[in-house]
């Protein structure tokens, strides 16, 4: 009888560089833990099992996310930056590093040092649904001897009851919690036939699968962290985000849009990541670099511009280090 095959993975110093910059955000909250009351309205059950709201205000979480910015070279934060009042942050990681790991191994990090338990991965297509889905079967027995538990985990869907009663529980229970969403499962506004309809409605609606409340009010007063995965692919679907009420916002991805690369925290850029030696080397026929010396900094391709009778130019955006701090120019 062959014996079972278990993938062992080994812990990379940047997957935890870049979890340690997403725990650190929050430096100086206090964990969560359930209160003993002796009343148990049905109101004070859903917030013991809600994620801890911030003890932290925004100069506090602000000062937190500049001192990670100053210490990675990275572009410092005025502000905090929110979305529809909600903070989000951002971690750059290229393509092939293993941001799905890094977000995993995140959760269970903010559960340890804050109790928050309660995680929402939303991704932009059927298929991503289903990679992140099975990294996480295949990545539970690894992190529950890191951390002596596990997630469990859900593909959010309300055509299949035994994922409504998932639904249901998911606000319920001291577990870490997680629910995998495509933005095509709640986007019931979207005119394309194959993600309209009930399926979409779903969401909006009493089921009687779950005592006739709302799905989405069940996911809202959890306070869910929003966990999302390439969020340059949502477009204006992000103005329903607020309506899952998240605590903040956790953007993954390799090519953030530059004006919505709020308060990054972590960059891990394609020259970082080859000079790693974390990728292979990618070589296009008819560009070549010259003098690059390797650096953090930021470099941005604005556009392309055709001439009928002139070489194409190209227009770049990147930073300049000057006395009086890093400046951006084209």
């Amino acid at each position: 009888m062959a014996n079972d095959i278990k993938l062992q993975f080994k812990q990379q110093g940047y997957q935890s560089d870049a979890t340690q910059a997403v725990v650190d955000c929050f430096a100086g909250q206090t964990k969560g833990h359930r209160k003993e009351i002796t009343e148990r309205t049905e109101l004070l059950v859903h917030e013991i099992f809600a994620n801890k709201k911030f003890d932290l205000n925004d100069k506090e979480l602000i000062k937190n996310v500049q001192a990670l910015q100053k210490e990675q070279g990275l572009n410092t934060s005025k502000q905090l930056e929110t979305l529809d009042g909600t903070p989000n942050f951002s971690i750059e990681m290229e393509t092939g590093t293993g941001k799905t790991y890094v977000y995993t191994k995140s959760m269970f990090e903010l559960n340890k040092k804050y109790g928050w338990s309660k995680f929402i991965i939303m991704v932009p297509s059927v298929a991503i649904r289903e990679g992140v889905h099975k990294s996480l079967e295949i990545t539970a027995d690894h992190f529950q001897d890191l951390y002596g538990k596990k997630i469990r985990f859900s593909i959010y869907n309300t055509q299949n009851k035994s994922n409504i009663v998932n639904i249901k529980s998911f606000a319920n229970t001291a577990n870490i919690e997680v629910l995998i969403m495509n933005y095509q499962a709640f986007n019931a506004k979207k005119k394309d036939k194959e993600i309209r309809g009930e399926s979409a409605r779903k969401i909006y609606q009493k089921l009687d699968a779950l005592q006739s409340e709302r799905p989405i009010d069940i996911i809202s007063r959890a306070r869910p962290i929003l966990i999302i995965d390439e969020p340059q692919r949502f477009g204006k679907s992000e103005s329903l985000f607020k309506e899952f009420n998240p605590l903040c916002v956790l953007r993954y991805s390799a090519t953030h849009k530059k004006d919505k690369k709020y308060n990054e925290v972590y960059r891990l850029d394609a020259i970082d990541a080859y000079n790693q030696k974390l990728v292979k080397k990618i070589k296009v026929k008819g560009i070549e670099v010259l003098g690059n010396s390797g650096t953090n900094s930021y470099i941005f391709l604005d556009a392309i511009n055709i001439h009928p009778k002139l070489y194409p130019t190209a227009s770049l955006e990147f930073e300049i280090k000057q006395k009086t701090g890093i400046k951006k120019g084209t």
